[in-house]
């Protein structure tokens, strides 16, 4: 039986065709029997060719989005034209290129558990997808610290990782300062550790691996400012996107299906669309807006100090550390209060809350970090969701022919070979195959179901 997914994709081909109860490959070849449409898109710039068409748009080129293309042409190469829209090919405010490279399974909803089982697979094994491309993957894992307090909450999240395949320890107080003799214990009941499929990896080697297989299987990447989108009166299906090249020209995009996987800045896209500013069920916003987070670089010349292989450490607070390269260096940081949300107007790093929100929770987990000199430091967005902070993964609720994949505040570099997966199904296939994250859809946001982890920093 077709999903009811399937069935509102065929909508963006030929509705009330025979092609219709087709997957997409397949309904493509009925439209275009002659296999036009492989080559719609070419290598030409925008500047070059003012108006495009395509079969996939894909809004937003970091990891979501390369990860998209990545999945959708790596299974329909000769008959799926994917063209992915970026507005800063350089990427130097992008959220991927400035996160840490992150993966663990330490997470409390079984949909964040899965996706980031399989991000840690595709990063420990990257040249089997990717081809030549080295991630510098450290496999250190993660330390997720509780008290007294938090305890039995870290004990359930683990209970639920082991059962979803997920390979950690729990250590009590004494066991942690075995391991880890540099750690104060005092007040912490207990610790959960990665064995397997955590660390850090070099998120701009995945990046440029998810795009250079992407072209290589024949995907357009086309620098690009998303300005409107064209939707006729009534209509359930977006046609076209406005855009403004690099030229300064106005391009035009049309297509059948469209993603969006524009990071921190897809809530903005989003009302470009009507999204959150139309009548029904476009009366729901897409809750993303970007978020100032700090990472401080910084060394220490005291005694017992953590050495190479130390775990990515989260305390009490919020706050976190690990080391960084082959180096002494060390990389920490921590989230703002709610209401101290620094301005996003720029990148910007705020070194007193270092010392007033950081450097105190680490001078007391730690003491050779009682003395420490900070060398470096930048600022980079999450795509933070303000309605539960977790990824919006799926379908959109009104119009039948847009995806959507953001909103994962800081887990996304992590769960981006999943998320380009599943959602590389959910157009081919018409529904979920590997993993079913559809608790993560955007229906839950208009029903206000919030899906919030638990004890997760």
């Amino acid at each position: 039986m077709m999903s009811k997914w399937a069935h509102a994709i065929s909508f963006s081909f030929r509705s009330g065709s025979q092609a219709d109860s087709l997957p997409i490959v397949s309904r493509i070849r009925a439209i275009d029997p002659h296999n036009s449409l492989k080559n719609i898109g070419g290598k030409r710039s925008m500047s070059v060719q003012t108006h495009r068409k395509c079969n996939v748009v894909i809004i937003g080129g970091g990891a979501i989005g390369s990860s998209t293309a990545y999945w959708l042409k790596k299974r329909a190469s000769k008959d799926l034209s994917v063209i992915v829209l970026e507005r800063d090919p350089t990427y130097k405010e992008a959220s991927t290129v400035l996160s840490c490279g992150g993966v663990r399974q330490q997470f409390s909803l079984p949909e964040n558990i899965q996706l980031s089982l399989f991000g840690g697979e595709f990063i420990q094994n990257a040249k089997k997808y990717l081809g030549d491309v080295d991630l510098c993957f450290q496999p250190n894992g993660y330390l997720v610290l509780a008290s007294e307090k938090s305890a039995e909450v870290l004990q359930q999240n683990y209970k639920l990782q082991k059962e979803l395949g997920a390979c950690n320890e729990l250590l009590t107080a004494d066991k942690l300062k075995q391991k880890f003799p540099w750690l104060n214990v005092e007040d912490i009941a207990l610790g959960c550790h990665g064995l397997d499929k955590e660390g850090w990896f070099d998120p701009w080697a995945l990046l440029g691996g998810f795009r250079n297989r992407a072209k290589e299987y024949g995907a357009d990447f086309l620098q690009g400012e998303v300005l409107d989108f064209h939707i006729p009166d009534g209509s359930k299906k977006i046609n076209s996107v406005r855009v403004r090249a690099k030229t300064k020209e106005i391009c035009t995009v049309d297509f059948d299906i469209c993603v969006l996987t524009a990071g921190a800045h897809s809530g903005e896209i989003a009302r470009k669309a009507n999204i959150g500013n139309g009548p029904g069920a476009l009366s729901t916003a897409l809750p993303i807006e970007p978020r100032k987070r700090y990472v401080y670089v910084f060394t220490t010349q005291g005694e017992n100090a953590p050495g190479p292989n130390t775990p990515q450490t989260h305390d009490l607070d919020g706050t976190y550390f690990r080391r960084d390269g082959k180096g002494s260096n060390y990389i920490a940081g921590r989230g703002p209060d709610e209401e101290a949300e620094p301005p996003v107007n720029n990148l910007d790093v705020d070194h007193e809350f270092f010392d007033t929100n950081v450097w105190p929770t680490l001078a007391k987990r730690c003491t050779a970090f009682e003395s420490i000199k900070v060398c470096g430091s930048w600022a980079g967005f999450y795509e933070y969701n303000t309605f539960d902070a977790n990824g919006i993964v799926g379908p959109h609720t009104y119009y039948n022919n847009l995806y959507i994949g953001t909103g994962f505040s800081g887990h996304g570099i992590q769960q981006s070979p999943a998320v380009g997966r599943v959602l590389s199904e959910l157009i081919l296939d018409g529904g979920y195959k590997t993993l079913d994250i559809s608790r993560l859809g955007f229906d839950r946001i208009a029903a206000n179901r919030p899906m919030f982890e638990s004890n997760i920093y």
